[in-house]
């Protein structure tokens, strides 16, 4: 649903999950809704001006019924439109087009920070709107039997808002429908109508761990899903019970490896096809010059002819291409979920379908000897990822001389991915926590419309003022970028704490001490057991031992959170809080924020998320989270440098981005690193153009804090 109103010449919108777009124009006026902009949509606004003004964004103008668009300069140069019919794309964060006649200038502010669509008069301009995220679509209700649990995930593809290669923009994939424990198969008249027959089939064992294996692969092909009990006889030949994908009408039926073995192969074929999406879909109206565009025709591709294909004979075609001629060129996936393979845990299936996490089998062992300890100093040490190389110095610990509550963690065996969540008993390092409660908590925080992000930090432990200084500048410095709300508290009691997390805070940011009664207070322990209802959507709890008070936060009512496993030193708490808090104002989401704030400290492994860590405390962030590495070149004319960026995001898989240098013409993928070679004024307008983390001289800085050391 979007919601639109006027102040002044400033139109804002906002979307169901509350992400904002401002539109300013010069006299704005708003003459209500029109319905003739090609490209879907969920609503639309008529203004008249003659100056459009939008947040930095990636824009392209397409003349009417044109397949090939122009992009604006990413350097600066304006683009000039003749007059004509256009469709101009702004990819903001609810994705915006405008439709006018005439000419038109397309420019960047001096300092681009916004985008500016001037005209030579006052012009109609239709402005469409998409939003990012939407809300699921009904509830389906299933009984604890898998070839009921196998209907639901074939309707799960009802929400997608395309068939074609197009869907592999997160964008035009909708949220799945819910899905309720119950006696019996309940699927809404609405779901069973909105689900497509491609004529694609995927057949597997009657057993929940097949079928949550299978379900991401079903989910995006949009397969109709059935168990080899309905389908036995009908192929002799094939091994009974064996895993199948099948097009009966092209005659394909592809065998595939009963599990374990069957996770491997439903990997490889959903980032391959996935993959292969992607690239043919820039020969569609929303295309892009991609850098990885370019193997279609080593692979002897016809992208124009499988654009407008049927999925069936889109995939046939993508079936013919061995695995092993892309696998090198695939982007690093970004999410893959262990599921406990239950009746009981059918209810996340949407959620991680949402995201489209690969679903594998939890299996982990015991951490020997100090494993825990050698672990975390080689992601320490490490020169490939992101990451310090200064050691701390010594510190007192935070621990304030009570017990701190022990956990007992386990090595998981992580399969492919970037990032790992943990649906399964244990407490495993080096992946998020999640539980049921969290998925649906965030439901209830996207209803929830505020104007402001809310924000408490609190400080109970006085000797942490350090991390509490800068903590709070951070989260101040940044609302005045954007609309937050920043309260600090000191030496709350545990009644004024509970209120802290009682009220409808965004973020709480909790710093000081924790024992296994609960968070200290002067007059003694809050256990988080003893709320109501907590109604703080995320947090950090930045205290030795914090483990179970998180959990504990989830199960009462938040989304996501950062917790420590055992004892931390002061001086690393103050580090870790600090980065975090850097990284989750500029919409990180937890667990990339906390992977990298661990970074700076050789005991990274003792932090730790529980909940989705999926979610951004920022939901209306118009850029994707983005990190680089940069290094300093031997030259003996003019010291360059390397430039490494790196931008995937969680919640947005199929997206692309542009690195802004005035050599480069290429989009990349996210998941797919590019490098660059730059002169100091270069690496200047670089770091200006994208905010990122920028991993530079053994610690971490955001871009726009670091470019004017290179000014000169």
């Amino acid at each position: 649903m979007i919601e639109w109103a006027v102040d002044g010449d400033t139109l804002h919108v906002t979307d169901a999950d509350n992400a904002e777009l401002a539109v300013t124009g010069d006299e704005l006026v708003v003459d209500g809704s029109g319905k003739d902009i090609p490209r879907p949509i969920d609503d639309t606004i008529v203004v008249t001006t003659d100056e459009l003004r939008f947040p930095h964004a990636v824009v392209y103008a397409f003349s009417v019924g044109a397949e090939d668009g122009h992009e604006l300069d990413p350097c600066g140069e304006p683009l000039p439109l003749s007059p004509g019919e256009y469709v101009v794309d702004v990819d903001t964060e609810i994705k915006s087009y405008l439709r006018f006649s005439g000419a038109a200038t397309i420019a960047k502010t001096d300092d681009y920070e916004e985008i500016v669509v001037s005209f030579p008069e006052r012009t109609r301009v239709v402005l469409g709107v998409r939003c990012r995220h939407e809300f699921p679509a009904g509830t389906i209700t299933v009984p604890d039997s898998p070839p009921a649990i196998a209907e639901a995930v074939t309707h799960m593809a009802g929400s997608h808002k395309t068939d074609g290669p197009d869907r592999s923009y997160p964008t035009l994939r909708g949220h799945p429908s819910l899905i309720e424990r119950g006696t019996e198969l309940r699927i809404p008249d609405c779901l069973r109508v909105a689900t497509p027959d491609h004529g694609i089939e995927l057949v597997v064992p009657p057993d929940y761990e097949s079928l949550y294996v299978t379900a991401p692969l079903a989910y995006y092909l949009q397969a109709t899903v059935r168990t080899t009990g309905e389908v036995l006889g009908t192929h002799t030949g094939a091994a009974p019970n064996r895993p199948r994908l099948r097009i009966p009408d092209r005659g394909i039926d592809v065998e595939l490896a009963a599990m374990p073995d069957l996770e491997r192969d439903v990997e490889r074929l959903l980032r391959k096809t996935f993959f292969l999406d992607c690239l043919v879909r820039n020969v569609g109206p929303y295309g892009t010059n991609l850098a990885e565009r370019s193997l279609l025709e080593a692979l002897e591709l016809d992208a124009e002819r499988l654009y407008d294909a049927d999925p069936r004979e889109r995939l046939a075609a993508y079936l013919d291409v061995p695995y092993a001629a892309i696998k090198h060129r695939l982007p690093d996936w970004h999410l893959s979920t262990y599921v406990e393979p239950e009746y009981d845990s059918v209810e996340t299936l949407p959620f991680l379908l949402d995201r489209l996490s690969m679903v594998y089998t939890p299996r982990a062992s015991e951490l020997e000897g100090q494993e825990l300890v050698e672990r975390s100093l080689e992601d320490f040490y490490r020169g490939d990822e992101p990451g310090p190389v200064r050691s701390p110095s010594p510190g007192a610990n935070r621990a304030s001389g009570g017990q701190v509550a022990s956990v007992d963690i386990v090595k998981p065996d992580l399969r492919g991915g970037r990032t790992h969540g943990w649906l399964a008993d244990g407490v495993p390092i080096d992946v998020f926590k999640s539980a049921p409660e969290a998925y649906h908590n965030r439901l209830e925080f996207l209803e929830r419309a505020s104007d402001a992000t809310s924000i408490c930090v609190v400080l109970n432990d006085p000797e942490m003022a350090g991390e509490h200084d800068d903590v709070a500048a951070i989260y101040r410095r940044r609302s005045q970028e954007l609309s937050m709300d920043v309260t600090v508290a000191e030496s709350l009691e545990t009644a004024a704490l509970a209120r802290v997390f009682e009220d409808d805070h965004d973020f709480v940011h909790y710093i000081g001490h924790c024992e296994t009664g609960g968070l200290c207070c002067p007059d003694g322990t809050l256990s988080a057991s003893s709320l109501d209802r907590c109604n703080a959507q995320t947090f950090f709890l930045n205290a030795c031992g914090s483990y179970y008070e998180g959990r504990e936060l989830i199960e009462k009512g938040s989304v996501a959170g950062a917790v420590t496993f055992t004892k931390v030193l002061n001086d690393h708490a103050v580090k870790v809080g600090s980065t975090f808090a850097k990284l989750s104002v500029h919409g990180f989401s937890i667990e990339r924020a906390m992977g990298l704030a661990r970074r700076r400290i050789m005991m990274g492994k003792d932090y730790a998320v529980v909940g989705d860590g999926t979610h951004s405390l920022v939901q209306g962030e118009q850029r994707l989270p983005t990190t680089a590495t940069l290094e300093e070149l031997e030259d003996d004319s003019e010291k360059e440098y390397l430039l490494t960026v790196d931008c995937y995001s969680t919640r947005a898989t199929g997206s692309y981005y542009f690195p802004h240098t005035e050599t480069n013409d290429y989009a990349y993928l996210c998941g797919n690193e590019s490098s660059f070679t730059l002169t100091a004024p270069e690496l200047v307008t670089m770091l200006k153009e994208t905010e990122a983390a920028v991993i530079y001289d053994g610690d971490i800085y955001w871009s726009t804090e670091l470019w004017p050391r290179f000014d000169r």
